[in-house]
């Protein structure tokens, strides 16, 4: 079965074309104002068009669109409810399966993008075949889906799942959803430099010299005996373990997955996750498996055709 996958972000977009559980062809789309959603669309269009020729498959030939999106989302209406602030502000008031007719003459369907990663994931990456998983994706942000008895867990209000708000300290910092202390606000990349910066002897630090401080930049230094950034790394660490298990308490899951950019430095990451789950998780029938999502950055693509194919939404 062959579909259009379409992965918005912050500052980039890529439209795929898909066959089952391969990407045949892909083309990335700057995103200019992420104010903006309406002004985007053209620029998908011509992007998704590029992808089709390149494969020579047109889009009658597909069985229709799936569009993962950062923000609250109705699947089988189309409309997005709500998305962070400063981003895509006027998505609540864009007719997407409109678009799509009208540009394709193709049906559409759009997922939070934590979902779509974790349903490409549970399709053919590393939860393949499997029926009740949880994913944490550790990024910019901190994105949650939850997999219950093969169906994506989504709620009432559609906000089931989201693990990066999860509160894990009552008393901690602003997040963006509202709260406080959210696994999100206390260790996501957007967090991260005023978390460093307000570390005491911060300035002593080789973090203080990083042009940008990111986790890339954290590992890097906590790798090398840094003594703030393995500070800082191992309460982050804490912090998405701690959020994990309460995950795990809610939705009782086989696999527990971790994705995301951040994952390039798993071999920091996994071993202290896994350790501090399985001391804290109270699951008496035996330990959950922790592994890293294998997909990288092509998961929400490959999300398409299960999505799409979805008959319970």
């Amino acid at each position: 079965m062959n579909a259009i996958s379409i992965d918005i972000g912050g500052s980039h977009a890529v439209c795929a074309v898909v066959d089952d559980r391969s990407i045949l062809a892909s083309e990335a789309v700057s995103v200019g104002d992420a104010r903006c959603f309406a002004t985007l669309l053209p620029d998908l269009a011509a992007a998704v068009h590029r992808a089709l020729g390149s494969c020579g498959i047109a889009s009658a030939n597909c069985a229709g669109i799936a569009v993962s999106f950062p923000g609250i989302v109705d699947p089988l209406s189309g409309r997005i409810f709500s998305t962070p602030k400063g981003k895509y502000d006027d998505s609540n008031t864009v007719d997407l399966p409109a678009w799509a007719r009208e540009s394709f003459g193709l049906p559409l369907r759009i997922e939070n993008d934590a979902r779509m990663a974790l349903l490409g994931e549970c399709y053919c990456g590393a939860a393949q075949g499997l029926d009740d998983a949880v994913m944490l994706t550790l990024g910019t942000g901190v994105g949650g889906a939850v997999l219950s008895g093969g169906r994506l867990l989504r709620g009432k209000h559609l906000q089931a799942g989201l693990g990066g708000h999860i509160p894990v300290l009552f008393h901690g910092r602003a997040c963006i959803c509202g709260s406080r202390g959210c696994v999100e606000a206390e260790a996501s990349t957007w967090a991260l430099p005023e978390i460093c910066r307000a570390w005491p002897a911060f300035a002593e630090s080789t973090l203080a010299r990083e042009p940008v401080l990111d986790f890339a930049a954290l590992f890097r230094a906590s790798a090398a005996g840094d003594p703030v950034a393995v500070a800082v790394r191992d309460r982050c660490l804490t912090v998405w373990a701690s959020g994990a298990v309460g995950l795990i308490h809610s939705f009782d899951p086989e696999v527990f997955l971790f994705g995301g950019a951040v994952m390039k430095s798993a071999g920091q990451i996994l071993p202290f996750l896994e350790r501090y789950i399985h001391t804290h998780a109270w699951t008496p029938w035996g330990k959950v498996r922790i592994l890293q999502a294998t997909l990288g950055s092509d998961a929400g693509l490959l999300g398409a055709i299960p999505l799409l194919t979805e008959t319970r939404l």
